[in-house]
């Protein structure tokens, strides 16, 4: 049987995982190679859907759950409905932020998708802009990139150059002996992705992770009709949230919301979207005793 490569792209909230996958599905495209896709949102609002697969049949979205546990039976299910329908060259599987990759990539050595999927590796995009302000960077980001196999140090222009190498020593010290390296607007090259002889370390590595839970996280959706993008900042910036995205309508037209941290960016969508998901923004933070207001806004 003619095996082919997978590879898990994983990172914690806001790290740009879905920017690197949409990179590897235009280089795919200039290459005439054909990847299938699978992402998986912590909420279940669909976004990615309309950024990454606009309905095609080599992208498939597994939401409500991760799946490194939770899904992990119907990754496994997907994964070998892709091969028989698709026949794709290489697969990639696009983690929540608060999945671990090593307990995603276990899906790989299970039947029958172990008898097509060859070499493996996982991928953890680590957003520069939170490691320089050390936020969030224990528990799940912790265990995330000590399952890497290959650390890329994302978003590289929202940082001073002069920090660059500060933070790849952070990291270093945080996963012993894993290769790093730095990309912008996930602009790197699919043979160091997809490269058996760093997926093989792999097998070499000591993943002691600590489990996680994924009540620590919990996820909204908030609805905003039309009005000004500083109106709409605000109040994304007023909720507090680890990671905002969405699609909004406002006086410059239609825009993709993309929040991490108090960092929240407006830009004009490059895929058309869907009426149904417009005015809808997907917010997840840490979870809280305390009652939030109505998902209203």
């Amino acid at each position: 049987m003619n095996k082919i490569p997978a590879l898990v792209v994983s990172g914690f909230l806001g790290s740009g995982k879905t920017t690197l996958v949409r990179h590897l599905l235009r280089e795919a495209q200039r290459e005439g190679t054909r990847i299938a896709v699978v992402s998986n949102e912590f909420g279940e609002l669909g976004i990615d859907q309309a950024l990454l697969g606009e309905g095609e049949e080599a992208y498939v979205e597994l939401a409500g759950g991760c799946v490194c546990c939770k899904l992990s039976d119907e990754l496994r299910d997907t994964l070998q409905m892709l091969w028989e329908k698709v026949k794709p060259d290489k697969i990639v599987v696009e983690t929540s932020g608060v999945a671990l990759p090593y307990d995603t990539q276990l899906n790989f050595w299970r039947h029958p998708v172990n008898e097509w999927i060859d070499e493996d590796m996982a991928v953890v995009v680590v957003n520069a802009e939170q490691l320089l302000q050390k936020e969030e960077l224990e528990g799940t980001f912790e265990d995330q990139v000590s399952s890497a196999d290959l650390l890329v140090l994302h978003k590289c222009d929202l940082v001073p150059a002069e920090t660059l190498p500060m933070l790849e020593q952070t990291l270093k010290e945080m996963s012993y002996g894993t290769p790093i390296v730095q990309a912008t607007m996930g602009n790197l090259p699919s043979e160091l992705l997809f490269a058996p002889d760093i997926s093989r370390r792999f097998f070499q590595k000591s993943h002691q992770v600590r489990p996680h839970n994924h009540e620590a996280f919990e996820s909204e959706e908030r609805r905003f009709e039309t009005r000004s993008e500083a109106e709409i900042s605000q109040a994304l910036r007023e909720l507090g949230a680890l990671r905002a995205k969405g699609f909004v309508e406002t006086e410059n037209g239609v825009r993709l919301v993309q929040g991490v941290g108090r960092r929240i960016e407006l830009s004009e969508p490059t895929v058309h979207v869907p009426d149904t998901l417009i005015g809808r923004v997907v917010v997840i933070r840490r979870a809280s005793s305390s009652a939030s207001p109505p998902p209203t806004t």
